[in-house]
């Protein structure tokens, strides 16, 4: 693994950065495809996905696992990984911050459409193919107990705003500042944050401490499985404060830009759900199910690949 990761920080095969902007090859169609990872659950289970459908289109594929970023992009642009499950506001914003520099204005936006048309020519430019968006969107999203949430009415953050309940929020220390998260919850909602412990997103001490008292809301995805075991319940964003990180391929343009490539994968972007996707985290962690087993059985669930 190492010595792989040495590799693909140390090649660099793709088009010059004066190229860049400018590629004129026609779409590639490659034969071999390296399916990229990177390193947590969801994102296993996503290059599991693609390397079964690849294959029953007749590519041979291996998955590799890489959990920096900052390396498996350039491994993207250079060829080295051929497809990556991606999110696209988060990408969006990544690449513009590469692109511009870590102070740009953030381009990724809660609208799919304007977070996509942000995207797709910052990808291109360092030829990188962003497919169709899914269904599937892994988000920040804002949990509280179950019992608190029917006690005092409460089902979207609106509600929570409304309530004028003092809350301290579990999350990451980087919430007090990112304008999606406490900045955020203020602003848009109203709701009335008196502290931030900084337990981490999503986080079982973050879980814990709302759990029992302690904090009353805490920060986590909304394909976050465990929550029920912790008696807590996601309040629906209903005036959409979070960016839309619907899942995406993105693949190298000049080795797996071609069209067959789009239609496989975008066979699972029309079926996979954001539920889906969070029950598939839940049988990886929760039942420790090997993710290839896991997402085999979800393909042929769903009758993407015929029963083994």
């Amino acid at each position: 693994m190492l010595a792989a990761v040495l590799l693909l920080a140390g090649c660099a095969t793709g088009p010059s950065l004066e190229n860049q902007g400018q590629v004129t090859a026609p779409p590639g169609d490659a034969t071999h495809l390296t399916i990229g990872s990177a390193g947590f659950t969801e994102s296993d289970l996503l290059a599991q996905m693609y390397a079964v459908l690849l294959g029953r289109a007749g590519y041979r594929t291996r998955i590799l696992s890489v959990t920096n970023r900052e390396i498996y992009e350039p491994a993207l642009e250079s060829g080295q990984i051929d497809v990556v499950p991606e999110y696209a506001a988060t990408f969006a914003d990544w690449l513009n911050a590469k692109a511009h520099g870590p102070q740009a204005r953030p381009v990724g936006s809660p609208s799919l459409a304007r977070t996509m048309a942000a995207l797709r020519p910052l990808a291109a430019r360092r030829g990188l193919t962003v497919l169709a968006p899914g269904r599937a969107i892994d988000q920040n999203a804002y949990a509280v107990p179950r019992g608190y949430a029917a006690r005092h009415r409460l089902r979207t953050l609106s509600d929570l705003g409304r309530s004028r309940l003092p809350v301290r929020l579990a999350a990451g220390d980087e919430c007090a500042a990112r304008p999606y998260c406490a900045p955020g919850l203020r602003k848009t909602y109203g709701i009335r944050l008196t502290g931030i412990d900084p337990t981490g997103i999503g986080t079982t001490p973050s879980k814990r401490a709302v759990q029992r008292g302690r904090d009353q809301m805490l920060v986590t995805t909304t394909t976050d499985a465990t929550l029920d075991g912790f008696g807590l319940v996601i309040l629906r964003d209903d005036r959409h404060l979070q960016n839309a990180d619907h899942v995406v391929p993105v693949v190298n343009r000049a080795r797996a830009g071609s069209a067959r490539i789009a239609a496989v994968l975008d066979r699972l972007g029309r079926v996979l759900t954001t539920a889906d996707l969070a029950s598939l985290n839940e049988q990886v962690d929760s039942w420790r199910r090997l993710p290839e087993d896991v997402a085999r059985r979800y393909l042929e669930s769903k009758r993407l690949v015929p029963a083994s």
